[in-house]
């Protein structure tokens, strides 16, 4: 299918992932890019770089959002999840039910329980969390939504080095224009109709891409590694099976693919994070030293309300969340996970 009537593609988000994935729809297509402040597009259109990257000769940028709506059918959301919500209903009276659009955010929006100060972690249930997909639905008239997936880290994009992505939405024709869009000779689009297993593969990671950060920060070895990063896809398996999916789409880019590239990477923001965590710096100082988001904390913090609730076997995640969010010391964290019980090697298929 070949859809005629693209003559602009845009993008939402001027940030590394957004810069980057823009460049790359640039290779294919006329781009353009909504910032919001003006003053950053005037410094971006000055440059014609944006976070180190510079900018196809194909990408226009604008902050006139009648402008930006009326020509582009299709969008590609780069917003960080703890914006996402104000976005879509900000945008949502110049979006159409013929708009397509495809995001690329590994986060979730939560709508916490009455009381959850209290909690700890707050007991949290399917009812309770909503994925970018969802969000999109609930807050916009946009019928055809996708999200967009995979071993995608914005430095080795940028650079232009190979890499893979997933599409995954109900819509044939999202998968379609993904691909119609996304792919060269460099850049692989595969399609998917799980999007909640999708969604929740990106989402779930960026926990496990702290935990191999501090891993790594101490030293602790390949082994150890793969120790971490095995038992950890599992915890993500059966979280997810408990929120309504199944375990196909771990096996793919968004799950292993994503998995090991995030958990293996000093480009990767949540293993940055981990990493320096490990060095001995403060949950603060490390996010100032960073820079940037990573979704992965506020990410462990759902995860665990979840688990919680569901009273699932997750001592990683469960870990990640009395590091980061109780202050509990890595040395006894580690000491925990290795006297943990141990259960069956393979217990989510």
């Amino acid at each position: 299918m070949t859809w005629k009537n693209l003559s602009k593609v845009g993008v939402i988000g001027a940030g590394s992932f957004g810069t980057a994935i823009a460049n790359i729809l640039a290779e294919n297509n006329t781009v353009l890019v909504y910032v919001r402040r003006l003053e950053k597009l005037k410094l971006i259109d000055t440059e014609r770089a944006c976070k180190g990257q510079k900018l196809h000769d194909n990408i226009q940028l604008t902050n006139d959002l009648p402008s930006f709506f009326e020509s582009c059918m299709l969008i590609y959301p780069m917003v960080d999840s703890t914006n996402f919500r104000d976005m879509c209903k900000a945008f949502s009276s110049y979006m159409r039910p013929d708009h397509v659009l495809i995001h690329g955010t590994k986060g979730l929006s939560v709508n916490y329980p009455v009381g959850y100060e209290e909690m700890d972690p707050p007991q949290l249930t399917r009812k309770h969390i909503n994925t970018m997909t969802e969000v999109i639905r609930q807050e916009t008239t946009v019928l055809r939504v996708g999200c967009l997936s995979g071993p995608n880290l914005a430095k080795e994009l940028s650079a232009k080095k190979p890499a893979a992505t997933v599409i995954a939405s109900r819509f044939d024709e999202v998968i379609e224009l993904g691909k119609q869009t996304l792919r060269n000779e460099r850049f692989r689009v595969y399609g998917s109709h799980d999007v909640l297993g999708v969604e929740l593969a990106g989402v779930l990671k960026n926990v496990m891409a702290i935990a191999s950060g501090i891993a790594d920060g101490l030293d602790m070895g390949h082994n150890a590694k793969a120790m971490l990063l095995t038992r950890g896809l599992g915890e993500m398996i059966r979280l997810t099976q408990a929120l309504g999916s199944d375990a196909k789409a771990f096996f793919g880019m968004a799950g292993i693919g994503d998995l090991m590239a995030t958990c293996a990477s000093n480009k990767s923001r949540n293993f940055t994070i981990g990493s320096l965590l490990a060095k001995g710096h403060s949950l603060i100082k490390a996010e100032e030293i960073l820079n940037d988001t990573a979704e992965g904390i506020r990410t462990t913090k759902i995860a665990y309300g979840l688990s919680k609730n569901y009273n699932l076997n997750t001592p990683i995640i469960e870990s990640m969340y009395n590091i980061l969010h109780d202050k509990a010391s890595i040395p006894d964290t580690l000491q925990y996970l290795m006297t943990h019980e141990s259960a069956d090697d393979v217990d989510f298929i």
